[in-house]
């Protein structure tokens, strides 16, 4: 898969390739003329394929990038919950411990600790730091080494509340 904002193969990080049935309409979303229109698709392909963790990514992606922070959300809790299920996790990610699943690997364990960078950054973007902290203290846990990139979202954690 590609990453849709970035042209750039996200296929192990971001939640594997799409289903051959939802390709087209991924891609059409690519090229779409106007953001309506890609989110038409992209909402489109996820109702046709909800099991698909990356078409979460795309559509939270996407929505963070308009500051639409509120829908961002809603993708981004509907993937964890979907990466969940496919990594045998528990439904609350505050429950979650490092032995329980391979979070460096390719597979829906790692795009599940994406996803929790990702809630931890729209967290912040919704004026609530105290959750994006909550949030980004599970990614540390899960990943001590930082190979998940979680310093950019402490930063930015960070200086927002230097702002404050």
């Amino acid at each position: 898969m590609v990453n849709i904002l970035t042209g750039e193969s996200s296929t192990d990080l971001f939640g594997g390739d799409v289903p051959p049935q939802v390709k087209d309409l991924v891609e059409q979303a690519r090229n779409a003329e106007t953001p309506e229109r890609a989110l038409a698709l992209l909402w489109t392909a996820q109702v046709c394929a909800p099991n698909c963790p990356s078409l979460y990514y795309l559509l939270y992606k996407f929505h963070a990038r308009h500051a639409d922070f509120e829908q961002a959300e809603l993708a981004a809790l509907k993937g964890l919950e979907i990466a969940a299920e496919q990594a045998g996790l528990p439904d609350d990610w505050r429950i979650v411990t490092p032995d329980m699943a391979d979070f460096q690997s390719p597979g829906p364990a790692r795009f599940w600790a994406f996803t929790l960078k990702a809630l931890a950054f729209i967290r912040l973007r919704r004026k609530d730091p105290e959750s994006a902290r909550a949030y980004l203290n599970k990614v540390h846990e899960l990943d001590p080494q930082g190979g998940s990139g979680a310093s950019v979202i402490e930063a930015l954690i960070q200086a927002s509340q230097s702002a404050s």
